[in-house]
């Protein structure tokens, strides 16, 4: 039986064949949320869908694209903030 962390469905169920050849079920956390636009909450392109400790190994440039509000507004927020600074 299993424990009973894994009885719920916190846990992604992964199928991995063993070198001996029988399948056994691993337990994996899920992947967090999609990163969302924080103005109109549309899915942000750009900005992957990694837990911390994967996210502490991409460069800087692979964790969000390079520009103003870059990882945090999508591009045509962003380029409505930048409209609104400038009136």
């Amino acid at each position: 039986m299993v424990s009973g962390k894994h009885k719920s469905r916190t846990y992604k169920r992964v199928k991995i064949r063993t070198p001996g050849g029988t399948v056994k079920i691993h337990f994996r956390k899920r992947a967090p949320a999609k990163a969302k636009c924080g103005v109109c909450k549309q899915e942000l392109h750009g900005v992957p869908r990694k837990r911390p400790f994967q996210m502490r190994a991409l460069p800087k440039t692979k964790k969000r694209p390079e520009r103003p509000y870059g990882g945090v507004l999508c591009s045509k927020c962003m380029r409505q903030q930048i409209i609104n600074k400038l009136e």
